[in-house]
């Protein structure tokens, strides 16, 4: 019984040193990875889109690829006023990348980008969100 039991007790601290061993090696595989900061550079565009023709299938479908674009912080689009208000970051995504969203929606054959214009504050929309 003892000799069974001093065999157990070998084992698990065998294991215990062989676990230990294993997430030394592993630490010194894996490299650090610094990741860079970056303060925000929020601006806001006002953008003419061309070839809406509904509240609920243009616009809203527009808004939501924008709000899925990677530094898009707000959008809201306007049926009828056919513009699009966004604010964004500009470290993570540009205007003329906004632009290419935009016109790639729906295969890229619907939408059009007539003017976009850098602003300070956006003008109230008529439509609600």
């Amino acid at each position: 019984m003892k000799l069974i039991k001093s065999i157990l007790f070998g084992a698990i601290l065998s294991l215990f040193f062989i676990a230990c061993g294993n997430d030394k090696v592993e630490g010194k595989k894996n490299k650090v990875v610094v990741e860079k900061v970056l303060a925000e550079n929020i601006k806001n565009v006002e953008v003419q889109i061309k070839g809406m023709t509904c509240e609920i299938g243009c616009a809203r479908l527009i808004q939501s690829k924008l709000y899925k674009a990677d530094g898009v912080k707000f959008a809201k689009v306007s049926f009828a006023d056919s513009i699009g208000n966004i604010t964004y970051d500009a470290n993570r995504i540009s205007a003329v990348e906004i632009k290419d969203v935009i016109q790639k929606v729906a295969g890229g054959d619907l939408y059009k980008v007539a003017g976009l214009i850098e602003v300070e504050n956006f003008k109230e929309l008529n439509s609600q969100q």
